[in-house]
């Protein structure tokens, strides 16, 4: 009785069955979890059907262009690796006796001087003794063995020469000015890479000439400046004739067989490495500089007279 007048409610034994309010909750929010997993299997669905659309192609092809109907032609023909060259070029800038054709010939040059390259490794040894053995038998035993060294011999020459004709064309026409400085710059690391190129084949062939060219030139780095031991300021650093300049090219103190064997990974490996990403570089910036540069646009005399430039004159027969 003290317990009904008392006035407090009687406590309710604790229950583990949710209640239905708590239930319901639950449900709901699988019910969302479950949409939204339907709507992601659906977008990846139609990502599949439309991968130039999903983030992993755009951040490789960089596609800012809106939805509209030439937003195709459009990214093709806005991306380097879609279309190298630009929608858009100055017409006589693209005159053979303008551009010479020299830079293309100059890469071809390149591919054919790493395809025989290539192919050359297949019978040389790069040690002393072996090497000069190994041109031997090339030139006079395996088929084909003496046109394939004269292809890369001659094809090094040539490349030698295009690139010059090259710098110069580009010079003469004033292509390195605004806004082509930076790929001027990369040109000129080309040319160097390109001279280092034929001095470390000289080696290869392990001969009297490969000998002593590789000589006078490395006898002349003794005197460059802060790394030779005879150059400027090189013996205010402490350098000497077993750690300058001289001493890394030849990985000693002679022209023995570890000058060889680093003008042959220089040669083979290294350098056309270090080239091959400048010559990347090189191309993406002709592209992004609007092409090759060329002379002030000349207008022909139909183009100045629709363009209302010039005042129409009626041509004169004659009989």
């Amino acid at each position: 009785m003290a317990e009904e007048h008392s006035g407090t409610p009687p406590k309710e034994a604790p229950s583990d069955v949710p209640s239905k309010k708590g239930l319901a909750a639950v449900l709901d929010e699988v019910r969302e979890i479950n949409t939204a997993l339907v709507g992601k299997a659906k977008e990846d669905l139609e990502s599949l059907k439309q991968p130039e659309k999903t983030a992993v192609f755009k951040s490789i092809f960089r596609v800012k262009h809106d939805e509209s109907s030439r937003s195709r032609a459009l990214g093709v023909l806005s991306n380097v690796f879609l279309h190298l060259h630009p929608s858009k070029i100055n017409r006589d800038a693209v005159r053979y006796n303008y551009t010479w054709g020299m830079g293309g010939i100059t890469f071809y040059l390149f591919v054919v001087l790493t395809f025989t390259g290539v192919l050359l490794m297949y019978y040389y040894h790069p040690t002393k003794g072996q090497a000069y053995r190994d041109i031997v038998y090339l030139m006079s035993d395996v088929p084909f063995g003496s046109l394939l060294r004269n292809m890369h011999r001659w094809a090094a020459h040539l490349m030698i020469i295009t690139v010059w004709l090259h710098m110069f064309r580009v010079f003469l026409t004033g292509s390195y000015k605004k806004p082509r400085e930076f790929n001027w710059c990369v040109g000129v690391i080309l040319l160097v890479l390109t001279l280092l190129l034929s001095f470390t084949g000289y080696l290869l062939p392990d001969d009297q000439l490969g000998f002593w060219a590789v000589t006078v030139g490395t006898n002349m780095a003794r005197a460059t400046p802060f790394l030779g031991h005879e150059g400027p300021f090189g013996p205010l650093l402490h350098m000497t004739p077993y750690n300058d300049v001289r001493f890394a090219l030849l990985g000693g103190s002679i022209v023995d067989a570890n000058a060889l064997l680093r003008a042959y990974i220089w040669h083979c490996i290294a350098i056309p490495v270090i080239a091959s990403v400048f010559m990347i570089v090189h191309f993406w910036r002709v592209r992004k500089d609007g092409g090759i540069s060329g002379p002030a646009p000349v207008v022909l005399e139909q183009e100045a007279i629709k363009a209302k430039v010039l005042p129409y004159v009626v041509p004169q027969h004659t009989e």
